[in-house]
């Protein structure tokens, strides 16, 4: 039984016994790796949001799935009748959410090593080096030239038949994930949970799910949580948190007490 934070083989990979289970993390992730190692849980706003949408059975597309942080308490939530399909085209981060997966039993989360788009293609993924400090989700995809090629598919591509959230936290690429999931949200009208956190691209987003037929929010979720699985008061992250849009579909029952964006050019500060 493991009773604390226990280094693993090549110094930096830590195992810790966390809020969702047993996780496997990269000690020199300043964020996620980080809140890991010092609460036992990450994003629990964002989790508890979450909780409020899915029901058992329920099936759960998650693209950016980075170590499985948020797809473990997903895949709990939506119980063995539901699915949760999760995305992830690194490959360090991609290994330790199957890692993730297979110490915590989970079966019911379908993981790819793909990265999602609005067309099918390839991009070039670089490998960052896991002994040095760096927000290793934060990579953003496109544009390099040097790096594993990695398959881009579209969401639509996967025909699913059901579908009640739809996150997506992929570093500025949002709006192609939208784009290319154009016919799924159509057909399934799921919530959808979409970083928005660079003003420069955020009224694109904004815009496109709007002209969907959605009403859309902010939604600010600071890292620290004063209830954390740890029991640790201090905030380290001085405040700091994600800022996403939370959308819903006509006739959503789910409330949401920020104020509605009726304007694309909206920003949240």
């Amino acid at each position: 039984m493991i009773g604390g934070p226990v280094d693993l083989e090549g110094g930096f990979n830590r195992i810790s016994p966390c809020r969702h289970g047993l996780m496997v993390y990269n000690r020199n992730d300043r964020y996620v790796g980080r809140s890991l190692d010092l609460y036992g849980e990450y994003a629990e706003y964002e989790v508890a949001l979450f909780r409020s949408v899915l029901r058992p059975g329920d099936v759960a597309v998650e693209v950016g799935s980075n170590i499985g942080a948020q797809t473990l308490p997903l895949a709990r939530m939506v119980g063995p009748s539901g699915s949760v399909f999760a995305f992830e085209p690194q490959e360090m981060l991609f290994n330790m959410l199957s890692a993730n997966l297979a110490l915590n039993g989970v079966t019911n989360v379908r993981a790819r090593r793909l990265a999602v788009g609005s067309e099918a293609g390839t991009v070039r993924v670089p490998t960052l080096d896991p002994t040095c400090s760096n927000n290793f989700g934060a990579l953003g995809l496109g544009g390099w030239e040097y790096g594993e090629p990695v398959p881009v598919v579209t969401l639509d591509s996967f025909a699913l038949p059901s579908c009640r959230l739809l996150k997506a936290d992929v570093e500025g690429m949002e709006e192609a994930v939208l784009r290319g999931a154009s016919g799924l949200i159509a057909r399934h009208r799921p919530v959808l949970y979409v970083e928005n956190d660079r003003r420069d691209r955020s009224p694109a987003p904004i815009g496109l799910i709007r002209s969907m037929g959605y009403r859309v929010w902010w939604h600010t979720a600071r890292l620290f949580h004063p209830g954390n699985f740890a029991g640790n008061p201090v905030d380290v992250f001085d405040g700091v948190g994600a800022v996403n849009l939370v959308a819903l579909p006509p006739g959503s029952d789910i409330h949401i007490p920020d104020p509605e964006i009726t304007d694309e050019h909206d920003w949240w500060l």
